[in-house]
Formats: structure tokens, sequence, C-alpha cells
């Protein structure tokens, strides 16, 4: 009888010992990444739409496809763009394997943003989830730049030209920009040390980051006690991760499978011809995602279309969680109606005033020719930025008493204006401009 309480208490001893070894563990945050148990009103799919799990199920997926393409890329001028032909003519599936990592790369940037945007319409930024915010905003600078790093590796002329236009952007950063240009570049110009430089950063320096700042996010997660919680739901039962959260994530994850594969066999990843240096394409545009700096380049001065505006937006983003607020139910979409109302209202908007504004600086003259003596960062930067930023607050004073707004409803407001008005100066830039940059016809583009 003593001999088995003995057993048991060495057995309970040793089981807790295990246990404490898992903590400890640097796999305490695979073996820990869900709770033993989740409240069950957060197991509905509106709340998240499961956006976190798809952006780290891609992640995998990048790294994977990406490693099996690194045994068949030339990181050189002369090479890589025969290195691709070769991959997708003469290697079994290769063609697919890279659509899948050209795709997922894409899908990547829209789920991680759309991730961002859910977090800040359920008030899933506030403390203690502050740092967690700021986490997923370096992660998803760190997947654009993923994405821009890989866009020249093919060398062809889509990428060769748009990567040349976007890291001259960089020019008109002051003091330093020139400086950050050329170390990318390591050089005056595109060339070999730019594509090394690229490869090495697409393929190393930028996956590790990644990686290490997801490991960190999803751990400052589960300490913030995982999906936000609704005041009304603060009462619901817990029931077990698995099945019920584990099942709903591995439906989700093969749906995602499911959509990259199917967009992968119907559309080819694009591939032009060989990048030639000596001939510019008219128009040569910057990748999609920055398509907006560079329209906004037409209708302001550099420094503030590429510094002011993106810094501005940036410090707003980092400031946003400790701004007071004037609620505390946090993890629902929208708090009342009447913030329902103002986001479309905000929307619509947001569609008209950057309209508006791109039909305003095209049909007017030249600030310049009306004001000659006026130096150019005063009259197509200072002025129309106090003119924008004056219409913005003017506008939101307006919605904030219309529909007597709270604070969190009046940062969805704002959020809503400028996630529309970049997504138009985006359309505009893709879809409207043609030839020395004039607007033209989607279908003369």
């Amino acid at each position: 009888m003593f001999t088995g309480q003995s057993d048991s208490t060495t057995a309970s001893m040793n089981h807790d010992r295990i246990t404490e070894k898992k903590k400890k563990s640097p796999f305490g945050l695979i073996l820990h990444l869900h709770p033993r148990k989740v409240k069950e009103s957060t197991l509905r799919f509106s709340l998240t739409f499961g956006l976190g799990g798809m952006a780290a199920l891609l992640m995998v997926i990048q790294v994977v496809t990406g490693l099996l393409l690194k045994f068949h890329y030339e990181p050189s001028p002369g090479e890589a763009y025969n290195s691709i032909l070769n991959l997708q003519e003469s290697l079994l599936f290769g063609k697919m394997l890279r659509n899948i990592h050209h795709w997922s790369a894409l899908a990547m940037v829209w789920i991680v943003f759309l991730h961002m945007l859910r977090v800040v319409f359920t008030g899933a930024y506030r403390k203690p989830r502050d740092v967690s915010w700021i986490l997923g905003l370096a992660l998803m600078i760190l997947v654009v730049l993923s994405n821009f790093t890989g866009y020249l590796l093919p060398w062809d002329q889509l990428s060769y030209w748009a990567v040349t236009v976007a890291t001259s952007l960089l020019s008109y950063v002051p003091l330093a920009g020139e400086y950050i240009r050329e170390a990318l570049l390591g050089g005056k110009e595109v060339g070999q040390p730019t594509l090394t430089n690229f490869f090495n950063l697409h393929t190393g320096i930028i996956p590790l980051l990644i990686i290490a700042l997801m490991a960190w996010h999803f751990w400052r997660i589960r300490r913030a006690g995982g999906v936000i919680v609704a005041d009304r739901d603060r009462e619901s039962p817990m029931v077990d991760t698995s099945p019920h959260l584990v099942n709903r994530e591995f439906v989700v994850a093969l749906v995602l499978l499911a959509a990259i594969f199917l967009i992968s066999s119907l559309l080819d990843a694009p591939l032009r011809e060989r990048a030639n240096p000596a001939f510019s394409p008219n128009p040569a545009k910057a990748p999609w995602y920055f398509m907006g700096l560079q329209e906004l380049l037409i209708h302001f001065h550099p420094f503030f279309a590429v510094a002011v505006f993106p810094l501005t937006v940036l410090a707003a983003a980092v400031w946003m969680p400790y701004m007071k607020s004037d609620d505390t139910n946090q993890g629902i979409w929208f708090i009342s109606h009447r913030g329902v109302i103002s986001a479309k209202f905000s929307l619509s908007a947001g569609v008209l005033f950057t309209v508006f504004f791109i039909g305003l600086s095209e049909l007017l003259p030249d600030p310049e020719m009306l004001l000659p003596g006026v130096p150019p960062l005063i009259t197509t930067g200072l002025l129309p930025f106090l003119l924008l930023a004056l219409t913005v607050w003017v506008f939101m004073n307006y919605i904030r008493r219309r529909f007597s707004l709270i604070r969190s409803e009046m940062i969805q407001s704002v959020i809503i204006v400028v996630v529309t008005s970049y997504t138009i100066l985006t359309f505009t830039g893709i879809f409207l401009r043609g030839e020395g940059m004039n607007l033209v016809w989607p279908w003369k583009v």
C-alpha cells in the first residue's frame, strides 16, 4: 500500500517536472500556442475571420516554397532570368512552385493588412495589447519589404524598373535618403550588388526577423489573454481548445490552401522580357503597394509625399494604443449603430474627396507658375498639406457632432478615410496613369 502511494507520488512529481521543463523549453511557444481551454464566444468566425492564423500559414508556405526555389535560382544579372525560365520550363511542377510562392506572397500582404484592420476595429490595440499592436506594425513593414526585395529577383523588365522607381523615392527623404538608397542598391544604380543585397535580404535577414517577431507577437497575445473578448461575453463558458478551436483553424487552413492552389493553377506569376537597363518603359511604375506614394508625388512636393505623409501615418499608428479612450467595451466591430453609419459616411467621403482632389490637381495650373517667387516646398508641399489637414479636421469635427461619436468611433472613421484615400490613389496610379503618367482611360494603360 505504501509502495503504491510512493509510485503515484513519484509519477506525479515526474509529470510536474516534465511540465516545468516544457515551460522553460525553447519550444514552449509551440507547445503552448493555444491554451487548454478558450471562451466559446471567441470561436465566432466573424470576430477574427481567422486572419492571424492565415498569415502564419502563409509565412510557412513562403518559407517552404522559397527554400525549394532557392535550389534553382542564380542571383546574378546574367543567370537570374535564365534560372527562372529553366525553373518554369524544365523542372517538374517548377512553374506551379513559383506561382504558389508569388500568389501566397501577395495574399500575405493583404491578409496581414486586413488582420491589422480587424485589430483596430475591435479595439484590440489598446493596453495590455499595445506591444502586440506595435509588433504587428513592424511585421506589416517587414512583409512589404519581403515582397519588395523578392520583386527584383526574376530580373525582368517589370521588376527591374519597378525597383528602380521605388528606390528612387528614397532620394526625396531629407538627410539620410540618398545614403539609404545607395546602401540598398550597393551603388548608384540597380545592378549586381543590388541583386545580391536583395537576395540576401529576401532569403535570409527579413524571414528571420519576421519569424522572431511572430514568436514575440504570439507570446504577447497569449500573455494578454488571447483573442479579445467583449464585455457582454465575459461570462461565456469555456470549451476545450481541441477540437472546438483546432477544427475551425484546420478548416480555414484547408480553404486558404485550396484558394492558393486554385489561383496558382489558373494564373501564372508575371514574367516579362529580360531586364534591359538601356530601355525604360513608359510609364515606369513602382510595385503596386508603393503606387499610392508614386501617385502622391504627382500632386505634392516629394518631401511631403515620401517623408511627411508616411511618417505621420506611422507615428499616429504607434500612438493609437496610448490615446485616452472613453469606452471600455472591446472585442466588437462597431460599438453602436451610429458608428456603422459614420463608417459608411467616411468611406463615401474618402472616395469623393480623393477623386475631387486628383481632378482638381490635374485641372488647376501648376502652383509654381502661379507663385513663381515662392519656394516649391511651400507651394506644392506645405500649403496643400495644411489645406488637406484643415479639410480632414473640419470633416472629423462635422461627423463627430452629427453622429455623436465617441473617441474610438472617431479613430475608426479616420482610419477608413486614410485607407480609402490611399486605395483610390493606388487604383489611379495602377489603372489610370498612361504614358508620361498622364490620366487615361483604364483600357489605354
